[in-house]
């Protein structure tokens, strides 16, 4: 790989364009449960989002954004949120990921379904996304990029 050149322009653009990015991100993370979207495709909006900072400024600029030990334990987390709220439905007598028997207090079924599958895709957006990042960082690592 070429060593990168550091331009200004395309830093501030993507500085720019990357927080857009990351709110439509989240947007298709929250009302991907009953539109269009959802969990994979948000999280793989939130990583391009970081991974347009990483390619535009280096590695001066990406240590400002996720380090690199902290994806490990983000994409676990998300993990962690997808399984326990299987394992919640299926403590209370459900079968696993049946949103209907998650322990919400008095509420319908139809909100506790509503409530489980954000929780869902909010888990499986942190997940996706921190791989993805994870993936890049693990590809550069031996690159010289300034």
């Amino acid at each position: 790989m070429r060593r990168q050149e550091e331009s200004p322009i395309i830093l501030l653009g993507s500085r720019l364009l990357s927080p857009y990015i990351m709110l439509f991100g989240l947007y298709v993370i929250f009302f991907g449960h009953y539109s269009p979207g959802g969990g994979f495709q948000g999280g793989t909006l939130l990583a391009a989002s970081i991974l347009l900072i990483r390619l535009s400024g280096g590695r001066r600029v990406s240590r400002l954004q996720i380090q690199e030990f902290a994806t490990t334990p983000l994409a676990v987390i998300g993990v962690i949120i997808y399984f326990l709220t299987g394992l919640a439905a299926m403590a209370t007598g459900g079968y696993f990921l049946d949103y209907e028997q998650l322990p919400f207090l008095a509420m319908e079924p139809g909100y506790m379904r509503y409530w489980g599958i954000l929780i869902i895709e909010v888990g499986i957006g942190l997940a996706v996304m921190a791989i993805l990042v994870m993936i890049y960082d693990n590809m550069i690592k031996g690159e010289d990029y300034a």
